[in-house]
């Protein structure tokens, strides 16, 4: 049997990234019901440090352009506080899927801010993906009678600051996405991010008077996400630099499927029809806009 190729090898570690990604909505709030929202994210990017350390090593400050250091760590720390902790103050386990899927109305928004600001040619049909994309989005909130406007915003009503969090969290990033490529110089500051977002963190602690029951699910748990969310970002570095990216790409606008499926497992949560519905539109939404800006 021929060895694998380099580049069929970092392709298939970018894979991996988006495997062990979307995992980690389930974790988050798995997480975060044993050690509290703040706390538990806290701890969840320590561990992620720690690994990354261990792997990629300490980083030098010097070694980023300043704009990107000052600018790219803003984004990424506003943007990982915002998932983490509309995850963890979700009302229950099924919200936090839903908000988790919000979440991944990033792809679109990055595309439609790189045309709006960067100039980036798009077709014809990255309206309608955008627009499918957002009723998916506006499905999954309706719940279980299909789309709903005045169900929707029942639910938006109900824990305003986990919404308010999740749909900045996704405009954050895709804000992230348009800036920093031209900021990083070739640069990838993701470990002094992640380190800089659990800094941030423990310094909310104190203010969230949370408390932290440690039990050995929770221990596991805990050290699957850290090390879920540090070892995603390792690979997809090297994915990204050596693999095949168109298909990275597309497989990437999958994850909202994957996510899903296992936040389903690890939350012990089942999802409805509907559910699924506005997960596919949310999907198929996220790759017309990808599929408009090809060879625009």
């Amino acid at each position: 049997m021929p060895l694998l190729s380099v580049s069929h090898k970092a392709t298939l570690l970018g894979l991996l990234a988006i495997v062990l990604w979307s995992s980690v909505v389930g974790l988050i709030r798995s997480v975060s019901e044993g050690l509290g929202p703040v706390g538990g994210a806290a701890m969840i990017y320590s561990v992620g440090t720690l690994f990354l350390f261990a792997v990629m090593g300490i980083p030098k400050l010097a070694a980023f352009p300043r704009a990107y250091l000052f600018i790219g760590s803003l984004l990424f720390v506003l943007y990982e506080i915002c998932l983490s902790l509309s995850l963890g103050y979700a009302s229950n386990r099924m919200q936090a899927i839903e908000l988790g899927m919000i979440n991944y109305l990033w792809p679109c928004f990055t595309i439609l801010m790189a045309i709006l600001f960067n100039g980036q040619k798009a077709k014809w049909w990255v309206t309608p993906g955008l627009l499918l994309s957002l009723v998916g989005i506006g499905w999954i909130m309706s719940g279980d009678g299909g789309w709903s406007p005045t169900q929707m915003l029942a639910n938006v009503y109900s824990n305003p600051l986990s919404y308010t969090l999740s749909f900045s969290g996704a405009v954050i990033w895709a804000v992230y996405c348009n800036v920093t490529k031209k900021l990083a110089q070739g640069k990838n500051g993701v470990v002094l991010f992640i380190a800089l977002t659990a800094l941030a963190l423990w310094l909310i602690y104190p203010f969230s008077h949370e408390s932290m029951y440690f039990s050995w699910p929770v221990t596991l748990t805990l050290l699957c996400a850290g090390m879920a969310m540090g070892a995603g970002y390792a690979v997809w570095n090297v994915g990204i630099l050596h693999g095949n990216m168109t298909l990275l790409a597309t497989a990437s606008y999958f994850t909202p499927v994957l996510s899903a499926v296992f936040a389903a497992v690890v939350l012990s949560t089942s999802l409805s029809v509907n559910f699924w519905q506005g997960v596919i539109m949310v999907t198929l939404g996220s790759l017309i806009c990808w599929h408009a800006t090809r060879n625009a």
